[in-house]
């Protein structure tokens, strides 16, 4: 199949720093080429890939100190308009700056969705732009998207099982926090949890300038007990052995989070999670296999307790039986095929249209639109 894979311009892909979108679009691109399929990324110049690259800027938007990334992307569009007839499949992962360009082309493209979707700012387009194919990364995630989406698949998040390499034994003993300091991810639970289960906690976490109040109000003048540590922000060979030899991740959220990467990440090390059940954590923790999910503070400080008799060995089978990069792009595959199947009358929807279930692929039941309904 030629696909392209259309990459946000913020960051390089992989990202150098932060960048949890570019991170995943990096694995699907890497192994859809590994597969054998012809892809082309639409990317920044800076970007690493085995794939053909097509530089859309010289390097990520962010790090050549651009606010407003709109023109950007627009251009970028423009470019992947011109060749689309280049490609069989036009995957995005740019929200939705896409979907009017692209409406009469519906038929070839998907846009997954990558965050959060209860924003009201963003529901016209939504609710106007119908015919969009989308694929969400959690069945949570859909749940504030207007009944019209035209949903083709939800495929989980899924990462190269060697990036995070299985630790048998968690020689650290410590719980780890990592990710961001914000009030959603709450790093004050992860801290009451370890001083009232008396275990150490290490906190890698970078803080953006938008948190920059909640960390000197809230969160700094709690670091200073005798079991916790704050690290700061970290890279990816650090985090190998932070996850690694860690005796849980607290993941103690208070949004829904549309997937959280750092769930597989630390199972593909074999280390259980210790998470609120919030957002999609239901559909990635296996409860009592993959870690423990938690409705309470009492809840998270008892799991401390039970992951210590949890195998490490049955936290990576879990991971590996679907959370791999190669999971996640069978179902990419499977997700296109099934698209093109469909053909170019089958996309085409009329705002005020209906649609009912029609089957499953890879064990994910989708909105479907019937070809009788459709307008001639």
């Amino acid at each position: 199949m030629r696909i392209a894979q259309i990459a946000p311009l913020s960051e390089a892909v992989p990202p150098k720093f932060y960048g949890g979108t570019e991170r995943v679009v990096s694995w699907i691109t890497e192994e859809l080429v590994r597969q054998g399929h012809d892809v082309t990324l639409f990317a920044s110049g800076d970007s690493q890939t085995s794939a053909k690259l097509a530089s859309c800027t010289p390097e990520g938007l962010r790090l050549l100190g651009y606010r407003d990334h709109t023109a950007s992307h627009l251009a970028m569009l423009h470019q992947v308009h011109r060749r689309a007839h280049e490609f069989d499949i036009l995957h995005f992962h740019i929200d939705l700056l896409q979907y009017p360009m692209f409406e009469d082309l519906n038929h070839k493209c998907l846009t997954t969705m990558h965050g959060r979707l209860d924003v009201p700012d963003f529901m016209p387009v939504y609710r106007t732009f119908t015919g969009m194919p989308l694929v969400s990364i959690s069945d949570n995630q859909r749940l504030p998207m207007p009944p019209t989406s035209n949903w083709l698949a939800t495929i989980h998040h899924g990462l190269p099982a060697e990036n995070c390499p299985y630790y048998p034994e968690a020689k650290g003993g410590y719980l780890a926090f990592l990710g961001r300091i914000s009030p959603e991810k709450r790093p004050d639970r992860a801290i009451e949890m370890a001083i009232r289960s008396g275990t150490p906690l290490k906190i890698a976490a970078k803080v953006d300038k938008a948190d920059q109040d909640y960390w000197d109000e809230k969160i700094e003048p709690m670091i200073h007990h005798p079991l916790v540590e704050f690290i700061g922000e970290i890279n990816e060979e650090q985090k190998k052995d932070f996850l690694g030899n860690a005796l849980a991740l607290a993941f103690p959220i208070d949004w829904p989070e549309p997937f959280g990467l750092v769930m597989i990440e630390a199972m593909s090390a074999g280390t259980p999670v210790i998470a609120f059940r919030n957002g999609s954590v239901p559909e990635v923790i296996k409860d009592g296999v993959s870690g423990v999910l938690c409705e309470n503070m009492d809840d998270a400080v008892a799991a401390v307790a039970k992951v210590k008799a949890m195998s490490r060995a049955g936290v990576r089978r879990h991971f590996e039986g679907g959370f791999t990069a190669e999971c996640m792009v069978k179902k990419y595959v499977a997700a296109y095929e099934e698209l093109l199947s469909r053909g170019a009358d089958v996309i085409k929807l009329p705002a005020s249209g209906f649609r009912q279930p029609y089957g499953e692929v890879n064990g994910s039941a989708r909105p479907a639109i019937p070809v009788a309904a459709m307008p001639a």
